[in-house]
């Protein structure tokens, strides 16, 4: 899918206002990072959530003018321009369609549904509507991911033949109706690492297998994908171990490697020599590196650039690419036994 593009007002964006949806450690970390950013470019200006207590004590932490104790109450602000959807995996889809009716630009949390026909859904009312719709890929918006895509198109490793990528994380399991498991909570990471390398196609075959509890959750989980040019990658994901977090890209030239934190990548080893990409001097000397994620401020820049230059999407993570991770993500449901559709059964995302 080429990348989208929207004719905009002929006005530069002064401040791009955000709205948070959701209360959680990671909308904490999220409005964290933005706060980092240059004032003139980036504000938030509301939060929201289904507790009230819980917006308003969000919105004082983080010195954000309104709180409401609902997501529609937030998708109707006029003072918001974009909304940065932070809620549980499973309530993705009801809060991002809620934005989208209100013509809100969204960036939503990684893995953006739970289901294919959902992630379709949502794309497909987000371009009708003409607006910035947006999977928070954010280990995308790293400037080592850009050298990464550079240097497999340049031949720097030659044909590539294999990739390997392990993410393990030791955690606590969730409940399978927050829409929790190792392939929507881990399996983004390296679906997204592989396709920086093979591209949005679907691959010709996809195996799986996976261990789950009683609840139906995935605790461990590995993948081989084949693709038509004979690239095989392989992936594996886990909460029962950890931390293992490397990936290795193998050609027939040479190797690419990120040796730790492949998923938010500041240094990355080609042919041997190793290639650090810090953050910039002025939002370190800002006090960055102090927040827990000081990478989300890559997505949110992004947002602001896309948002300016009129596009419906990133480049850097097409919605073809979220939709190609969604197909892959639902045939592996299918060959492992995991199911979230009776999340749904009562309506449209409730």
């Amino acid at each position: 899918m080429a990348c989208s593009f929207i004719r905009l007002q002929q006005q530069k964006m002064a401040v791009l206002r955000w709205g948070i949806a959701g209360a959680g450690s990671i909308c904490d970390d999220f409005a964290a990072a933005v706060r980092k950013l240059p004032v003139q470019e980036h504000d938030i200006v509301a939060a929201g959530a289904r507790d009230a207590g819980r917006a308003a004590t969000f919105a004082q932490k983080f010195n954000i003018g309104k709180s409401y104790g609902s997501y529609k109450e937030l998708s109707e602000d006029p003072n918001v321009d974009v909304v940065y959807v932070g809620t549980v995996n499973s309530t993705h889809y009801e809060v991002c369609k809620l934005m989208l009716a209100q013509n809100k630009h969204v960036l939503c949390e990684k893995t953006l549904t739970l289901l294919l026909k959902h992630t379709q859904e949502l794309i497909r009312i987000a371009e009708e509507r003409k607006v910035f719709f947006q999977e928070a890929v954010w280990s995308r918006f790293f400037p080592a991911y850009r050298k990464l895509r550079d240097q497999v198109s340049s031949g720097a490793i030659g044909d590539v033949k294999s990739i390997n990528i392990t993410f393990c994380k030791k955690i606590a399991v969730e409940k399978r109706a927050v829409g929790s498991g190792t392939l929507f909570s881990l399996g983004i990471y390296p679906l997204q690492l592989i396709m920086a390398v093979c591209g949005p196609e679907m691959p010709e075959k996809i195996q799986a297998c996976g261990t789950l509890n009683a609840d139906g959750v995935d605790l461990t989980l590995a993948i081989t994908l084949q693709y038509k040019n004979g690239t095989i990658a392989q992936q594996t994901t886990s909460f029962e171990i950890g931390p293992p977090d490397e990936a290795q890209i193998y050609g027939t030239k040479g190797t690419i490697s990120f040796p730790k934190k492949f998923h938010a990548a500041m240094d990355m080893t080609i042919n041997g020599t190793t290639e650090t990409f810090p953050f910039p001097d002025s939002l370190v000397q800002n006090g960055l590196q102090q927040v827990k994620r000081p990478g989300f401020v890559y997505q949110a820049q992004e947002v602001r650039d896309c948002i300016q230059k009129g596009l419906l999407e990133s480049p850097r993570f097409t919605h073809q690419e979220t939709l190609t991770v969604s197909a892959i993500m639902e045939e592996v449901k299918r060959q492992i036994g995991l199911n979230y559709d009776s999340l749904y059964e009562f309506g449209d995302g409730h």
